[in-house]
């Protein structure tokens, strides 16, 4: 049961598992109905409670119970959340016995009669890491029968043409027994307290149940037969890829493709055969690859079909099963009996549904699939100096937690003037309620945040308004339901999920850094690499995705050991060479892919990957995620501080490669530890909400204009101020200024549009500023120039930041000044040289005739001066728009509904790329068939030198 609830798993950098703990337990009375008032007892000494992180004897119980007549599996209504254990599951401690009792009526707590066995286990209140004990199975009923041959929810291996025998017993005195087969009785015995039974000559696959019946009660035990079906060797035909193969030419068709060594015999089980596989769907077996390949016919096309392999090794190694019943590992889309029940309807309409009678994942089949109509089919992607990536957990986007809330928010995104957003993992993870990294099934979209085609139409809407999509793929790991995991595990208690065997060919049995979490991916094994590969694919050309943010690459070495941290930190080869190649495979689809590692090491490895082949054209280079929380924490509170690590440079990059951020989906808000810690001198206070905020317009002028991409964590635009540790019920788990966390992957509320924050000015200010800021960023080309930061570790902070490529004429030199102390101060400049220098917030002039002279700025604000005007100004940038452009999208030509003198067309990233004069002609005809498909930016300039900016979309 432990395996196939939802566990809240977080990839944190300091996560620590814990051991399951063994506990002693009696219960009384034993036997017991359903109807009868039991109480557990559990030994106190048995239990570890410091390990877990329990204080006050706070433990509880997690129970679910098995219906006698089907085995219908169901959790307590009692037990709330896995992280968030309900009161009424929690256990009484007896300090005088060193005891913990819980005392209840099955009927009545699990809300269902007919009990025939009830399971529960221990659990702190946050059964996260591993907080829990072993499972403990109990039956319930004075008629108790067990199956002596074979074992119950077994799966015996046969040769073809063996003979079975089946055996049980019962307690309570006589029972009649049913044996049926492939759902035909084919024994019974009308009134015994044992039973024996000899199936003979059996040579097809075998589904068995038996019935026991005493009164009113009825019990089923069930096990299989699989015959082994002396697996035929065949030559795969050509051009076949794991997974599955849809034929082009004949929609009643498919080849399903397994790589599955060191097994006997595979069986493809579905929807198609009825779940009870014959000879014909008996794999065969490629001579030269090894992989198991079958063909499948008899299709409909445009018809949801399910599958599941049924993969056999008739000599397991000890504790691993013989039979695993799995779905595809390629699955595109994967039907889940844990998960979608959960799923809202509005976020998946008409989803499939998961078959009856089946246990584990099963794969979707469908072939004749009508392709999703791309309406951009060639976008052009921002230039990686410009980028400024806004991080999105599509569950805490919105309340409706689907991929249909972004797109209904898209002027959201267009208006900030971001243009990346980078989504946390989407790809199918474990659970409903998840940050996703607790992947099972790499290339499947998760349904819980929409269809595919729906994931689809984000991404589409995006690059139709210039904005790159990027996904955060969790390739470091996998959990207990991926099939690579399941194929090749150990399983000693029979629950179908176990950890990677000796034999396992993609997964280490202890992982070998010391970030572990989930089952570790084995980097150097060729299987792997070829699997990572084709993941790539997939999300590069059936989705159109532009880059991947790789998590947790430290994880990607095979050179040290799970608790040693500083070889983990250490510079490693091995990783340094595989990220290399998977990087080189992404660039050989699309040589404009964004790769991006989450690494946080030492500069001299991330240099290795930062340089990487950046002189080519298009330059590569792979992105770095650049932590720079604390620094910037520290001056958003008021406290010294020293940014300079916010530049590649810095770092011994060549290029712009470094994506700096304030604020990530692991990090606390900075706006949380603003009012919980702020500095104050009595009279300007940081812990005050409405100051708090008036500093983050500053936090964003010192970081998102430093050279190079940048990153926003979803809300830090508008001020977002609830921790990333509040819990479900709107608590913060926060003691005395030390977080434990254990909230952290909790649901969070969605006060930004409950309480209309883009209406509140404090906040709407944030969002305005950071979206000329982000303007500013995207069309100057100086802010593709080298950054000097002056005054390091103080509460003033001096940037300059020039293009020595630019003409004198231009925009060239930048100085952005920012006082982060709480009373008004003379910063000090050090311009560039003398003479008119402009705000570019507002184009406002000074005139410097001294360079080094001081200027004096209010604590919490910031300046940006340039040499010149923006080319496209702020003020004009940000008008409504009172003209009217026409037809847009636009395919040959647009007109405006007003006389211009001048009008010229720029691409988003500032470069002028047509000019027209009109003499005023209210009629002139914008001509744009020679400009490539995508955004653009029109600036229109009347007879007064008034000017309006608009934008629109080249098809």
């Amino acid at each position: 049961m432990k395996k196939t609830i939802l566990l809240f798993f977080l990839l944190l950098s300091t996560a620590i598992f814990a051991q399951q703990q063994t506990v002693t337990y009696a219960i009384n009375p034993s036997p017991f109905e359903d109807t009868t008032s039991i109480t557990i007892t559990i030994n106190g000494s048995s239990i570890n409670e410091s390990t877990w992180g329990v204080s006050g004897n706070a433990l509880y119980l997690w129970s679910w119970s098995y219906n006698v007549s089907d085995a219908a599996q169901m959790d307590s209504p009692s037990n709330g959340s896995w992280t968030a254990s309900n009161e009424a599951s929690k256990f009484t401690y007896n300090a005088g016995t060193d005891t913990y009792t819980k005392t209840f009526v099955p009927s009545v707590y699990f809300n269902r009669s007919g009990i025939g066995r009830m399971g529960f286990l221990v659990k702190a209140k946050d059964g996260s890491g591993g907080k829990q004990s072993q499972d403990i199975l109990v039956e319930v009923g004075s008629f108790q029968a067990t199956l002596t041959a074979p074992a119950e929810n077994s799966a015996s291996i046969i040769a073809s043409g063996s003979n079975f025998t089946v055996s049980a017993t019962n307690t309570n005195g006589a029972a009649s027994y049913t044996l049926k087969a492939n759902g035909t009785t084919i024994n019974t015995n009308a009134a015994a307290s044992a039973y024996s039974f000899s199936h003979t000559n059996i040579t097809s696959n075998q589904s068995y149940e038996l019935s026991i019946v005493q009164g009113a009660t009825t019990i089923l035990k069930k096990f299989s037969v699989i015959v082994n079906p002396n697996t035929v060797s065949a030559a795969m035909p050509a051009g076949l890829v794991d997974g599955i193969n849809y034929n082009a030419a004949d929609a009643t068709k498919a080849t399903l493709v397994l790589d599955a060594p060191l097994k006997d015999f595979v069986y493809v089980a579905g929807s198609f055969n009825n779940w009870q596989p014959s000879s014909a769907y008996a794999m065969k077996k490629d001579p030269a690859s090894g992989k198991f390949w079958l063909e499948i016919t008899g299709l409909v096309s445009g018809v949801n079909n399910t599958y599941q392999y049924w993969v056999v090794d008739a000599t397991p190694l000890a504790n691993s099963p013989s039979l695993v019943k799995t779905a595809d590992p390629y699955s595109t889309l994967v039907l889940s009996p844990y998960d979608d029940a959960g799923i809202p309807s509005a976020s998946y309409p008409n989803m499939p549904l998961y078959p009856t009678g089946q246990n584990f994942e099963v794969t979707v089949l469908k072939t004749g699939q009508t392709p999703y109509n791309w309406q951009v089919t060639n976008f052009t992607k921002p230039e990686k100096d410009k980028l400024v990536v806004y991080e999105v957990l599509v569950r805490d986007f919105d309340a409706a937690r689907s991929y249909q809330s972004l797109i209904d928010k898209i002027d959201y995104f267009k208006n900030l003037k971001i243009n990346a957003i980078e989504l946390m993992p989407v790809m199918e993870f474990e659970g409903n309620e998840s940050w996703g990294y607790n992947t099972s099934f790499h290339m499947a979209p998760d349904k819980f945040y929409g269809t595919s085609e729906k994931l689809k139409e984000l991404i589409d809407l995006c690059h139709q308004n210039g904005i790159a999509v990027i996904l955060d793929v969790a390739l470091n790991h996998a959990f207990g339901r991926n099939p690579m995991v399941r194929m090749w595990m150990n399983d000693p208690d029979g629950d179908g999920f176990g950890s990677p065997t000796a034999e396992n060919p993609y997964f280490n049995m202890v992982a070998k850094h010391s970030y572990s979490v989930g089952e570790d991916f084995n980097h150097q094994s060729l299987k792997t690499q070829n699997y990572v590969d084709r993941v790539i694919k997939q999300w590069i050309q059936e989705y159109k995705i532009d880059g991947f943010r790789w998590d947790l690459t430290k994880g990607f070495t095979q050179a040290c050991t799970a608790g040693d941290e500083s070889c983990t930190n250490k510079y490693q080869q091995d990783r340094i060479d595989v990220l290399r190649k998977y990087a080189d495979y992404s660039w050989s689809l699309d040589p404009t892919h964004y790769t991006i590692f989450e690494h946080l090491g030492s500069d001299s490895e991330e240099q290795q990957w930062a340089n990487y082949r950046i002189a080519e054209t298009p330059s590569k280079g792979i992105m770095m995620w650049g932590k720079m929380t604390d620094p910037y924490n520290e001056l958003s509170m008021g406290y010294v501080s020293n940014i300079s690590r916010m530049t590649s440079g810095s770092r011994g990059f060549t290029a712009n490669r470094l994506m700096g951020y304030a604020e990530s989906h692991d990090e606390e808000r900075l706006m949380y530890k603003n009012i919980q810690y702020g500095a104050s001198n009595g009279t300007y206070n940081v812990k005050t909400l409405n100051t708090a905020l008036s500093r983050m317009s500053a936090i964003g002028a010192v970081s998102l204009l430093i050279p190079g991409p940048k990153m926003i964590w979803h809300f830090g635009e508008l001020g977002w101020d609830d921790s990333i540790f509040t819990c479900n019920d709107g608590s913060v788990n926060d003691s005395s200024g030390t977080i434990s966390g254990d909230c952290k992957l909790d649901t969070k509320p969605q006060p930004q549009w409950v309480e209309n924050w883009l209406g509140n000015s404090d906040r709407n200010k944030i969002y305005n500023d950071w979206a000329k800021m982000i303007t500013l960023k995207r069309t100057e080309p100086v802010f593709l120039g080298t950054p000097t930061i002056a005054n390091a570790s103080s509460l003033s902070v001096n940037i300059k930041i020039t293009n020595a490529n630019l003409a004198s004429t231009q925009l060239k030199d930048v100085l952005i000044l920012a006082n982060f102390g709480l009373t008004a101060q003379n910063v000090a400049t050090g311009f560039q040289y003398t003479g008119t220098w402009y705000n570019l917030m507002d184009n406002t002039t000074i005139n410097v005739t001294d360079a080094a002279a001081p200027i004096n700025i209010p604590a919490g604000e910031y300046r940006i001066y340039g040499n010149k005007q923006a080319s496209l100004a702020i003020a004009d940038f940000e008008k409504g728009n009172t003209v009217n452009l026409y037809p847009n999208p636009v395919s040959e030509y647009f007109t405006l509904n007003v006389s211009t003198a001048k009008v010229q067309i720029y691409s988003v990233s500032g470069q002028l790329v047509k000019s027209f004069v009109t003499y005023g002609n209210a009629d002139f005809q914008f001509s744009v068939t020679d400009l490539t498909t995508g955004l653009y930016l029109v600036k229109a300039v009347d007879e007064n030198n008034k000017t309006q900016v608009m934008k629109f979309i080249k098809k």
